[in-house]
């Protein structure tokens, strides 16, 4: 298989790593290798240990390799963290020759962009939102029309500079080049919603393992984007300390037998708990089980509330709320989700993808398909660069500032 044809999507997850490797078909992308491992190098989703990350990301390589039957060389690496801030800014421009052309988008995202950011943060996205011709709002491309005045509203998301780094480091130690890094709940955003949704307006949320991911879409463009540090994880500690059961067991019991409302567990159903220091195992009512994690789950989803009616847009989201990433496999949060938000809610599946869809159809997938979809649409037309190079932090920082060069 030409190694030009396959892209590869890597999620560095708090308590996965995923390798999810795709090949371009006429209809799209085609997912032909799947690996995954254990993350025990990150703590809400930064990298507090890179040779333990590496270690991961070697196995979830293999694994893929061996599934695709292919060699990777390169890929698309999700980032996530408490440290990832997004805000909105605002440029404007006169047009030369009463014409826009390609400069001109290049020098008005250029003026939104001229913000004072900190030394120590770098930024990882700016998305436009909508440019403005004059006073014509709501265009999306506004190449090749009349006018004098441009302006552009966008989304720029930054990042801390030591967090890229680190996960760059850590791709270049297994081996590995990195084409693009991309925000994750962005990448989970081109998985799971659909273009109805986007116009709508409707809040991705992504319930990872150690963060808890935000977006906001409306008219087709990202408003608002978030990462609270709050995940998964901290479900699995109230387990393993409310049951007094080992971590393994606590995470096993919540993947089994967790639901995040009380009231949906039958009153007689009973769960078999392993007990600490070899002691013999001990059998409980599930309604224990749901009664510690129900408060917890309440917790996640009341601060993306918080989160929601502090960005302004929850008025505007009129789709409802899209739960997805593993810890919204919970039985109940569904239900939990239209209770907190009084908003729809849905469990999001990757489901547009093709070859082995069914392997990758759960939310837990969603990042590492949606990098993949990202990669996709990058393909071809950013040219790559290899992490092996001398300068390369400078090289993939100068590549983030340039990141609409090529805005059409």
């Amino acid at each position: 298989m030409a190694r030009s044809e396959l892209i590869v999507g890597l999620d560095i997850g708090t308590t996965k790593i995923c390798v999810v490797v795709g090949e371009l078909s006429p209809e799209g992308v085609d997912v032909v290798g799947i690996g995954t491992s254990p993350s025990t190098g990150l703590r809400k989703g930064v990298v507090v240990n890179i040779e333990q990350t590496v270690q991961s990301i070697k196995k979830a390589l293999e694994e893929a390799e061996l599934m695709a039957g292919c060699e990777i060389r390169s890929v698309y690496a999700g980032i996530a963290g408490s440290h990832i801030k997004g805000f909105n800014s605002h440029g404007v421009i006169a047009v030369k020759g009463g014409e826009v052309g390609p400069r001109d988008i290049e020098r008005v995202i250029d003026a939104a962009k001229a913000v004072a950011i900190p030394l120590d943060r770098e930024v990882i996205h700016i998305l436009p939102q909508e440019f403005i011709v004059d006073d014509q709002r709501g265009i999306a491309d506004p190449l090749g029309m009349a006018g004098v005045r441009l302006e552009v509203r966008v989304h720029i998301v930054t990042g801390a500079v030591t967090s890229a780094q680190n996960i760059i480091r850590s791709c270049h130690r297994a081996g590995l080049d990195v084409s693009d890094i991309v925000l994750e709940s962005l990448a989970s955003s081109k998985a799971v919603l659909t273009g109805e949704e986007r116009e709508i307006g409707v809040a991705l949320v992504d319930l990872g393992g150690g963060t808890t991911d935000l977006a906001i879409f409306a008219n087709d463009s990202i408003k608002h984007t978030a990462v609270l540090a709050l995940g998964g994880t901290n479900l699995t500690n109230d387990i393993a300390f409310g049951l007094r059961t080992p971590m393994a067991s606590a995470e096993k019991i919540k993947i089994k037998y967790g639901c995040a409302l009380a009231e949906m567990v039958p009153k007689d159903e009973v769960i078999e708990v392993m007990s600490v220091g070899g002691r013999e195992p001990r059998r409980l009512s599930r309604q224990v089980l749901a009664e510690i994690c129900e408060p917890r789950v309440e917790e996640m989803l009341a601060l993306v509330d918080q989160e929601l009616i502090r960005s302004g847009m929850k008025n505007q989201i009129g789709a409802g709320v899209v739960l997805t990433g593993g810890t919204a496999l919970i039985e109940g949060i569904q239900e939990l989700g239209e209770q907190i938000f009084n908003l729809p809610t849905r469990i999001g599946y990757p489901d547009k993808v093709g070859g082995l869809k069914d392997v990758v159809n759960s939310p837990m997938y969603a990042t590492a398909v949606g990098l993949l979809m990202f990669g996709a649409e990058k393909e071809g037309v950013e040219q790559r660069f290899r992490i092996r190079d001398e300068n390369v932090f400078n090289r993939i920082l100068g590549r983030m500032r340039k990141w609409f060069v090529d805005v059409k």
